[in-house]
């Protein structure tokens, strides 16, 4: 039996944008080069399909990985604004 082959998984940047010009971006997606393809090839066709969305669109960049701490930073930050926003 040979051995299957290790597809190395790499940071990458996720901004989604709708024809109403809302965008959200999801900050670290860890990806191998295969689950990134079916992603753009398929997963989001499918999601915005199935949420009835029309003239939505994918952007993917290599992210820089971030160090740990400043992971925590940003998280911290974003769910006190969250808070804030919500009172």
């Amino acid at each position: 039996m040979a051995p299957k082959t290790q597809q190395s998984e790499s940071p990458y940047s996720v901004k989604i944008e709708i024809a109403t010009g809302k965008t959200t971006t999801i900050p670290i997606a860890v990806l191998t080069p295969k689950q990134l393809e079916n992603f753009l090839q398929i997963e989001f066709k499918r999601l915005a399909e199935e949420a009835g969305v029309k003239g939505s669109r994918v952007h993917i960049e290599r992210a820089v990985a971030a160090d740990y701490e400043q992971v925590i930073g940003e998280v911290a930050a974003c769910l006190r604004s969250a808070k804030v926003s919500a009172a």
